[in-house]
């Protein structure tokens, strides 16, 4: 994790400490060039207050005071005539800088001389007027002293502020990339669990959405993945137990009949139990087949027209033999005509494997197999007075090789297919099926399949 949070943070913090620069540099250049353009309008103005004062009184006692007064101030005053000769300054030492304008002013206009960056002082040169001609220079002199001073000082502002920012920014950066990078190395060290075949993981809940639905994502994931693992291990654990069974009976009776001497009475009675073993072996690889055609989404359906009624009195005919033996009776209810749009081999096999769990789980009952139309869709219900299922087995009686009797014993039922093979076919139909049921008291189960139009109106004419 130190790893990454190091790296998101000098992407960070490179990203926006280059933006703090690019927004230092130009908000300190705005500044600096702000306080110089105010130094020099304000030596301007000086210079012009100054012009209008002399403008209406030009004579030595003005001149005087002038001087008099720019002693206390921090800018410097040189009177010239129009030769340039000077009449009165308050510093000697700036002088040479009147010589020197001499060549360079080629107009009547005020103008700024200097650069407050190489020059000592900066100065404005004014000409005073009196009846529209020209009598007179005023040069206001600034020292740049206190321009440095004040640049110096916004520098220094500056740095301590940057300074400051930088500290702030890499303490912020540093926490925001470990809070962002604690997740993503939470999530990876998941994954890598999940590679690995750990699915026991347990990631935090996280407020941000995006990384929140990536890690609910990973938690379903890992779910998902062991529930399928665990399912996978029932199934293999449930195979080797269902064929192992049949098959070592068949072994154990099959030896017995070859290496011994037996009557042909003992004979025909272990060729019953090879052949019955045989039988239940050939049901259970091909409920097998059935299920792994379903799972790879191979599983054909081909449907056309069928009479419930049809259907219902060729499912008691084939229950006729055990219903008999089992002194019980299956009661069907269907109206005539009612067909139905599915395929005839596979809504048999659903009925077969209801009316069959009825007839195992009951004794002495009746069992009852109804269909009728109701608002365009069509119900079929069969229902039983048998043992029902314990409360707690009924969210898992559609799982594969779920079995109620947790004793597995060859004659109180099958390998625990039945039931799954049956939903997969209702919803293969698109249709939905229901169960109600009460411990000791028998069970029904509600198929739904949505009625054809054409069918519907046939069978109400």
């Amino acid at each position: 994790m130190r790893k990454l949070s190091i790296q998101l943070g000098c992407i960070f913090f490179i990203i926006i400490v280059g933006l703090e620069v690019i927004m230092f540099l130009f908000l300190h250049t705005t500044i600096v060039h702000s306080k110089i353009n105010e130094e020099e309008l304000t030596l301007q103005a000086k210079g012009d207050s100054l012009v209008s004062i002399l403008e209406k009184h030009f004579d030595s006692e003005t001149i005087a005071h002038i001087m008099l007064m720019e002693s206390e101030t921090e800018t410097d005053v040189i009177i010239t005539d129009t030769n340039n000769n000077i009449i009165a300054s308050s510093n000697s030492l700036l002088n040479k800088y009147v010589d020197s304008q001499i060549s360079e002013r080629t107009t009547n206009e005020d103008f700024l001389v200097g650069n407050w960056k190489d020059d000592d002082f900066i100065f404005t040169v004014n000409a005073i007027g009196n009846n529209g001609k020209e009598v007179g220079l005023v040069y206001t002199f600034q020292n740049t002293d206190k321009i440095h001073i004040l640049v110096k000082k916004l520098n220094e502002n500056f740095f301590f502020v940057g300074v400051f920012t930088l500290i702030l920014t890499f303490i912020v950066i540093t926490f925001l990339s470990y809070a962002l990078a604690k997740p993503l190395v939470k999530m990876k060290e998941a994954t890598s669990k999940i590679i690995e075949g750990d699915f026991s993981i347990s990631l935090p809940n996280i407020k941000n959405e995006e990384l929140g639905d990536l890690s609910k994502s990973i938690t379903r994931l890992a779910k998902d993945l062991n529930y399928l693992q665990l399912e996978r291990k029932g199934f293999l654990d449930s195979i080797s137990h269902e064929l192992k069974t049949p098959l070592t009976l068949i072994k154990g009776y099959a030896d017995i009949i070859y290496n011994r001497e037996l009557s042909d009475e003992e004979k025909d009675k272990y060729i019953v139990i090879i052949r019955k073993e045989a039988h239940r072996l050939s049901i259970l690889i091909k409920d097998l087949f059935t299920l792994a055609k379903m799972d790879k989404n191979a599983f054909k359906i081909e449907k056309k027209e069928i009479r419930l009624d049809h259907l219902f009195y060729s499912i008691e005919e084939k229950f006729m033999w055990e219903l008999n033996d089992k002194n019980m009776e299956l009661i069907t209810n269907c109206p005539r005509n009612l067909s139905i749009i599915a395929d005839p081999f596979r809504l048999e096999q659903i009925l077969y494997n209801l009316i069959d769990n009825s007839l195992k789980y009951s004794f002495g009952t009746k069992i009852y197999l109804s269909a009728q139309l109701k608002n365009g869709y069509i119900y079929i219900t069969t229902s039983d007075n048998g043992v029902g299922i314990p409360k707690e087995d009924i969210p898992y009686i559609f799982n594969r090789f779920y079995r109620v009797d947790k004793s597995r014993k060859r004659s109180s039922g099958g390998a625990g297919l039945g039931l799954s093979i049956v939903k997969e076919i209702v919803f293969a139909h698109g249709g939905e099926i229901s169960f109600t049921s009460k411990n000791g008291k028998g069970t029904q189960f509600e198929i739904i399949f949505q009625g054809d139009e054409q069918i519907e109106n046939d069978f109400n004419n």
